[in-house]
Formats: structure tokens, sequence, C-alpha cells
């Protein structure tokens, strides 16, 4: 017999006698490797974010042992043990987390303003009003009298104070707002860090060949986290070595986009947000607070104390932020949409010198003009500028010291001198702040401020127009402190002279004050509309009567339906927002458990899987016993 007739029927009978044994084996490692993974899937039943596994298993390679069947099966392959999740569902889950945290804020913190504005009936707007009405009634029955006088002032002092308290409040709660914002900027750049990191501990696993099932469900919690504070976007994809295209790496690039354009991750970098205070001169609404933050964009090794001047600025007007920090933003910084926005008209600037290339060193002066078209802003009542701050002109950003309003469609801006690195571009947009079309705080606190404004200036012009008992001129009667450090107010000439002064501009919900002369001496309350008339006429007390009953000085209402108006709107919106967070929640606990039906635990499932790889186990090793009995009776009773 040749010698390659005698390596086939060895290989022939080798594959027929022994390899039995190896296929048995493969079972029970396959059984082995289910049986581990359904221990885990139990363990981790009720671990928030895991993703139930599954052990991937195929037909080994068979073997040829050419014979009249050809090929012998080889037993088993336990290829990976894999998550079993689907990413449809986490991509409507996380859509859905951006809109349930974006109406989520907004809920909460419309609650907290509707309370500031309720009428609890003993200090609410309304009440206060009614009290002050009733007083006005007393002080008509008895025109010459002090006391009755000095009642109605009181009670005037009251409004005044209650709209100061209001003011207060919210700008708290303002205050409050800001400081979540840093907290959810802090978060985002937290878990972008994060991130990152396990995007390098995933591939360091996975080079090799297994899969980091644990570390990509940590990653899955944590962009389900991210996704509930801003938007976000993902994307995975394979890294292809250039010199062989062909070879699986094993290694991916993970991406997470925020915002909607920012990249926050990119496979082991990460940017930061950046919360950046402005300062004093920088504000953009005559009612902010001091120190509000804007949002920045900084490369990951940026840290405190680094210029902040150099940062790229994050579009606090972009739609697509969404998220909690989508609705803090709108809460912090919602103007219903009125915003300062105009063209410029003519840039004049004053001695300017060059250097030696041409380039601008500096401008002593400079002044812009600037046309606008809304009606709101040719309202001095409405208006919200900063008396300095921060002007955007074209592409670039000035800060401005002051600004004067001609009465029509044209306002002045000077500009700071310190701030001018190049002559503004003229004919361009202006703007002073920016579009957020949400009824937020600054909204609010503007409304008190056009009732102020509006209901002082028609009481005001009633004042001054009578006498009081003693047929005195009548003064001016609502006003407001020039400055929280003096008890300086502001005169009537002051109040009413619209080219120096602004008019009314000047009072705002938080100076809003009585004139301390009629505060001091209520009989210099103007009574008498007639100087020839006895103490008693109180002609005078009828006009303003009128005014309080008939005048539509607020959005087409009386003086004491402000509260109505004011309420209608903050209901609408705490409405609509409390609806809107019920349908979210409701779709979050839906998309939730879709997901769960895909991913998640099922016990009796794991109970049934339990059974089905036991009995695997069991006969897989029934077979090697078998086969261990053959091979005995094979090797030592028949001597082969």
């Amino acid at each position: 017999m040749s010698d390659n007739k005698l390596e086939l029927l060895e290989e022939k009978e080798m594959v027929s006698q022994f390899f039995g044994l190896n296929i048995a084996a493969s079972g029970l490692r396959a059984a082995n490797a289910a049986l581990n993974t359904t221990a885990n899937n139990v363990s981790n039943a009720s671990t928030d974010g895991y993703s139930r596994q599954a052990v991937e298993q195929q037909a080994s390679n068979a073997l040829r042992v050419f014979t009249t069947y050809g090929c012998a099966g080889a037993g088993v392959d336990t290829i990976a043990i894999e998550r079993i999740r689907d990413s449809f569902y986490d991509v409507k889950f996380r859509n859905n987390e951006a809109l349930l945290g974006n109406v989520a804020q907004k809920n909460y913190y419309n609650g907290m303003i509707e309370q500031y504005l309720d009428d609890d009936g003993i200090t609410g707007f309304s009440t206060l009003f009614t009290k002050m009405q009733a007083s006005l009634q007393s002080v008509m029955t008895a025109a010459g009298t002090t006391e009755t006088k000095s009642t109605y002032v009181s009670n005037v002092k009251s409004i005044t104070e209650y709209f100061n308290n209001v003011y207060t409040s919210l700008q708290n709660l303002q205050s409050d707002v800001n400081a979540e914002i840093k907290l959810c900027a802090d978060r985002i750049t937290a878990i972008g860090t994060e991130i990152a990191s396990i995007n390098k501990q995933i591939n360091t696993i996975e080079m090799t060949g297994t899969t980091a099932n644990d570390l990509r469900d940590k990653r899955d919690v944590l962009l389900d986290e991210l996704s509930k504070i801003v938007s976000i976007e993902t994307k995975e994809s394979k890294v292809i070595d250039e010199s062989q295209p062909d070879r699986d790496t094993g290694a991916t690039r993970f991406q997470v986009w925020v915002a909607g354009s920012y990249e926050l991750v990119d496979m082991y970098e990460y940017k930061q947000m950046v919360c950046v205070a402005r300062e004093e001169d920088e504000a953009v609404n005559q009612n902010d607070i001091s120190g509000l933050f804007d949002l920045k964009w900084a490369n990951s090794r940026f840290k405190d104390g680094d210029d902040v001047k150099e940062l790229a600025d994050f579009s606090l007007d972009s739609r697509l932020i969404g998220g909690e920090l989508q609705g803090l933003l709108a809460i912090r910084d919602g103007n219903n949409g009125q915003y300062f926005s105009g063209v410029g008209n003519g840039v004049n600037p004053e001695g300017v010198t060059y250097d030696a290339d041409g380039n601008v060193e500096s401008i002593d002066s400079c002044t812009i003009t600037v046309d606008v078209a809304s009606s709101y802003l040719m309202d001095m009542g409405k208006c919200t500028l900063p008396v300095s701050g921060t002007i955007h002109i074209g592409a670039k950003f000035y800060k401005y010291d002051s600004w004067s309003y001609d009465g029509g469609s044209t306002y002045t801006f000077t500009l700071d001198p310190d701030s001018l690195t190049s002559i503004p571009d003229d004919n361009r947009s202006v703007s002073v702040g920016y579009y957020n079309n949400y009824q937020g705080l600054p909204y609010y606190m503007e409304q008190m401020n056009e009732w102020i404004r509006k209901f002082s200036d028609e009481v005001n012009k009633i004042m001054v127009s009578g006498y009081t008992s003693d047929s005195l001129d009548g003064i001016y009667l609502l006003t407001g402190s020039m400055s929280s450090n003096s008890a300086a107010q502001y005169s009537y000439e002051e109040l009413t002279s619209l080219s120096e002064n602004k008019g009314y501009y000047n009072i705002t919900a938080g100076n809003f004050e009585v004139n301390t002369v009629v505060l001091e001496n209520a009989d210099r309350m103007a009574t008498k509309s007639d100087i020839t008339e006895g103490e008693s006429e109180f002609g005078n007390l009828t006009k303003l009567n009128d005014m309080f009953n008939n005048k539509e000085i607020f959005r087409g209402a009386t003086s004491g339906e402000f509260l109505t108006k004011v309420l209608a709107d903050i209901a609408l919106n705490r409405n609509n927002s409390d609806t809107l967070e019920k349908t979210y929640t409701a779709l979050e606990n839906t998309i939730e458990n879709q997901r769960l039906s895909e991913s998640g635990v099922d016990e009796d499932e794991e109970a049934s899987n339990l059974v089905k790889f036991q009995n695997a186990y069991n006969l897989s090793s029934k077979m090697i016993q078998t086969l261990t009995e053959v091979y005995d009776r094979l090797i030592l009773q028949t001597g082969v």
C-alpha cells in the first residue's frame, strides 16, 4: 500500500473515531457561554441602562473527509456575546427627551412666575388697586381732610411696593435660572469628557476582537442623560487602515454633536461649554440682573483663568439647542421676540489715527445712527434698552456708553472708544440682545414697566394740572428712584423730557416710588381742578377716578385690569407647557417600554433560556461521556 493511501486511511479513521470528542467539547463550551450570559442577564435585570446580551454562535466550518458524504460537521463556534439593542428606539427616545427637558423647565418656572403674580386676596395687585380706589372715594367725600389723603397716598405706596417686590422676585428667579444654565453647561462638558474616555476604553478592548458591551451600555446611559439637557446627534463609523483597507481594525470613530451643529466629542477629543458672565457694561436688557452668562465653545485644554476672548461663540438664538438648556434660555431671555434691531444709517467717527500699515490705531469718539421699524421700539413705555451695554453691528460686537431717541424712528448710540478697534460698517444690521420668541422673565418685567410708565404718565398729568386744597399748584405723584444708593428721585421735568431723559423710560418696576414730597405731606396732593373753589372741591380727583375706570392705558384695558392681562399670558403659557410635559412624559414611558421590550431583561424568558442551555450543556456532557466509553472500548478492549 502506498504512503498516500495509508495517510488517507489514517485521516478517515481519525475523523470517524475521535473527531466527535472535539465536536461535543465545542457544544459544551457554547452552552457554558450561554449559561454565563444568562446568569449575567439575570443579575442585571434591575440595572438601569443594561442591555440584554445573547451569545452569537454558528456552525464550525465542515471538515473534508474524502468519503462519499464529502464533509463532516465540526461542531459549533461561539463568535461573540452581543448586546440586543435597537438604535432606532434610542434615537426616538433621545429626541423625545430633548423636547421633554425643554417643556419641563418652562413648566416649572412658569409655575413660579404665576405664583409671584397671582393675587392672594391680601397683597396682590387687584386687591391693592381696589383698596386704593376705595380710599380715593373717601378722599372725594372729604377732600380737605388730611387723614383721608394720607390713607390714599399710603395705598398708592402699597402698589409701588407690590411692583418693587414682584420685580425683585422675578430678578431673583432669573438669577436661579442663570445658575441652572451654568449647571447644564458644566454637565454637558462633564458628559463629553466621560464619553471621550469611554470611547478610548471601548476601542482598546474591541481592537482585540471582543465587544465592550458594558462600556457601550455606560455610554448609552450618558447619551440618554445628555439628550435631556440638549439635543444631540451621534455617528459611529469604522476606522479604516489606509495601508490595508480590507483589514478590520476593530476600532470605531464615535462622534457627538449638540445643539444642531456643535461637535462635543470626536473619538477621544472633546469640547467644553464655558459660561462667561457679562460685565456691567455688557448688558443687553434693561431689566436683566448683572452677571448673566453667555455660552462659549472651548477646546479640552481650556481652563479657568485662560483668556475667554478667544473662545468661539455659542448661538443663544438657535432653535436647535433643545433640552433643558433651551427651556432655561427661554425663561431667562424670553422677550416675546421684542428686542432692539434696526439698520445703521450713519457712522460718525472722530479723532481717528492710523498706524504705518493704514490700520486704525485709535478713535477718540464714534456715534452710530440706527433706523428702526418696529412699533414697540418707537414707544419709550415699552423700551428695554439698557443705559449702556453691548451692541452688534454687522458681524462685530461693540460697547456703547449711552443712547438717545429722537421720538420718531431713529436712535443714536455713542460707542465706547476703548471697544473700537476699527470703524464700524455703515448700512449694516444693528441689534442689542437677540430674538427669543418666548414670554420669559424679561417679557413679564417689560409688561410691568409698560403699565407703570403709562399709568404714572396719566396720573401725573392729572396731578400737575390741579391744585391742592390750599390752592397751591399740583405736583406729580409717581416717580422712580435715581439710584439704590440715594434717596434722589426723578423730577417731573426729567420724566417728561423725551430728548434728554427718554421720558418715563427711567421708571421700572424695580425703582417705582411715590413722590417723597407727597408721601411726607399728603396735603400736597392736588384735589381741586378749579383754584377759585374751596378746599372741599374734588374735581381733579374725579378726573383721576374716571381715568382709573375708563382710560385704556394697557393693552386695550383700564388700569385695574393689568393683572388680568398678564395672568392670561402666564396662565396660557403654563397650561401649554404643562400639557406638553404630560404628553412628552407619556411618550417617554411608551418609547422606553418599546426599547425595553427589545433590550430589557425578561426574567421569564431568561428562566426559559436557563433550562434550554442547561439541557444543551447536559447533552454535550452526555455526548462526551458516551464518546469516552466508546474510546475506552475501542482502545482498551479491541486493541486498535
